[in-house]
């Protein structure tokens, strides 16, 4: 059974910069997708990034050219880099994992991490 944990969210003000960190464990890493989502107050959750098995890349279009997600497969980790934050940014933010290939859509994901807050200040 697949486990994950959030760390690395926080607090920052408009322009800053946060890491997030989710550890994978419970079955063979490599051959899984990672995927990170965030819920802000109110609203559903939605789609933030993805990486599949062999490192390719997705990205929702509110986050293009400001997050970045990589896998380190030594460390069973997954991370997103989150650069010139905005308000709106402002979410939960989950990791979720699926088999090989990254999807859009958390329906396609079977394992989810807890969340960690990420809170962006004007």
């Amino acid at each position: 059974q697949v486990q994950l944990e959030e760390s690395g969210g926080g607090s920052v003000q408009t322009g800053g910069s946060l890491r997030l960190s989710c550890a994978f464990s419970g079955r063979t890493y490599s051959t899984y997708a990672m995927g990170w989502f965030r819920q802000a107050p109110g609203k559903e959750r939605e789609f933030v990034a993805a990486i599949s098995w062999t490192g390719s890349t997705t990205y929702a279009d509110s986050v293009k050219g400001r997050f970045t997600i990589s896998r380190d497969n030594a460390k069973n980790t997954v991370d997103l880099q989150m650069n010139s934050l905005r308000p709106e940014d402002t979410a939960v933010y989950y990791c979720a994992a699926r088999t090989y290939y990254s999807s859009t859509y958390q329906d396609r994901y079977n394992a989810w991490g807890q969340g960690t807050q990420v809170t962006v200040s004007s």
